[in-house]
């Protein structure tokens, strides 16, 4: 994996140059996160498209193993013959009202979308997971004990089946580092065919960003730097 310091010779935004580029992205796609509410109605009418039903139908079930609970869906920008990325998310919040996967609150969606803008990432070749599926509708997940972090394990196995270019996985914060690990010691067939490999990075938003400009800025370029290892392990070509 490249060093922070190499990585900065390949792009280092700033926090203010960062919120200006998803600026930008959000003029270009559709993205759940920040979407307004025309949009997200559009996007979950179209969520059982060709190219992302597999996943989204995986969901539904698991839902249904919890009839009390909802689930998130992952936004049909995302493909799954394409996706080389799996993006896990310590989902520990309230699901958002969009009823998609993303990052956390909107100031980690927009953290993800200058990343993802600054790499020349396109949407196609990531998609984004939860360490847990099922949320209580209206309520925060919390931190989540041991036990509810290995009952993501089966649900991400079986997206991990229905993603088959999907060779690495970064996990953002606690809960998806936790998860990442236990994927690992599963030592599923799966795992050794792809030479699959995981990064444990921040969370896009919480503790992680509570701190000064500097730090701040220190994590993102963590998070920048595993990406752009990730997109090259993976054959993407990084925006120059």
């Amino acid at each position: 994996m490249c060093s922070v310091r190499e990585f900065r010779d390949f792009a280092r935004p700033s926090i203010t140059q960062l919120a200006a580029r998803s600026t930008q992205q959000e003029k270009r796609t559709s993205m759940t996160a920040i979407a307004p509410d025309h949009v997200e109605d559009s996007l979950m009418a179209r969520r059982y498209e060709e190219q992302i039903e597999p996943v989204n139908r995986l969901l539904d079930e698991t839902q249904m193993l919890r009839p009390a609970t909802s689930v998130s869906y992952v936004d049909p920008v995302h493909n799954i013959e394409e996706a080389r990325i799996i993006s896990l998310y310590s989902n520990i919040g309230v699901a958002n009202e969009s009823g998609f996967i993303d990052a956390g609150s909107q100031e980690a969606s927009t953290r993800m979308l200058g990343m993802q803008w600054q790499l020349g990432l396109r949407p196609e070749f990531i998609l984004p997971w939860n360490v847990s599926p099922w949320h209580t509708p209206g309520e925060a997940n919390g931190k989540f004990t041991p036990p509810e972090i290995t009952s993501g394990l089966k649900p991400l196995l079986r997206l991990l089946k229905a993603v088959p270019r999907a060779s690495v996985l970064i996990a953002h914060g606690t809960e998806a580092h936790r998860l990442s690990e236990q994927l690992l010691k599963t030592q599923n067939p799966l795992l050794w065919r792809r030479g699959f490999k995981t990064y444990k990075v921040k969370s896009l938003d919480g503790r992680a960003f509570a701190g000064s400009p500097e730090r701040q800025q220190a994590h993102l370029e963590e998070i920048y730097a595993a990406y752009a290892d990730a997109m090259a392990r993976t054959g993407l070509a990084a925006a120059k």
